[in-house]
């Protein structure tokens, strides 16, 4: 089961959390905003299908998160958890932590924004675009 979400770069992207990575609709970003590597996005949970949001609140499904730029991929792991709400109409964390609220998709994660492709991040630190793609196992 997979969900495609597209996102913009920003000049800002720090990339420098180190237990979270977030994508946002936002349109602006601070230098303060060092978990954020993704704005304007096409689509948010709100837009998840109600299949998908039953299969990720489930402390069983891997999720697989895909980070795709012009020049650099990435690949992170966590997992769902029957608590998720995902519920948020503007923003997506991804963590490293146990920590669940509206806006998170998923817990465990393998990565946080520090952990990224430094490639990935470059390409984002130059307003390209990059394709989000959520996969549940």
């Amino acid at each position: 089961m997979n969900f495609t979400i597209l996102a913009k770069g920003h000049k800002n992207v720090l990339s420098l959390h180190k237990s979270t990575f977030e994508i946002t609709k936002d349109k602006d970003l601070t230098l303060s905003g060092d978990c954020i590597i993704g704005l304007d996005i096409d689509r948010s949970m709100e837009d998840f299908p109600m299949e998908f949001k039953e299969k990720l609140a489930n402390d069983d499904t891997k999720v697989i998160v895909e980070l795709k730029t012009p020049n650099a991929s990435d690949e992170i792991e966590g997992f769902g958890h029957h608590d998720l709400t995902l519920s948020h109409p503007t923003d997506i964390v991804c963590r490293k932590s146990d920590f669940i609220c509206s806006r998170t998709l998923m817990i465990k994660s393998n990565k946080a924004a520090i952990d990224l492709n430094r490639d990935l991040i470059a390409d984002l630190a130059n307003a390209e675009s990059m394709e989000v793609n959520i996969r549940l196992i």
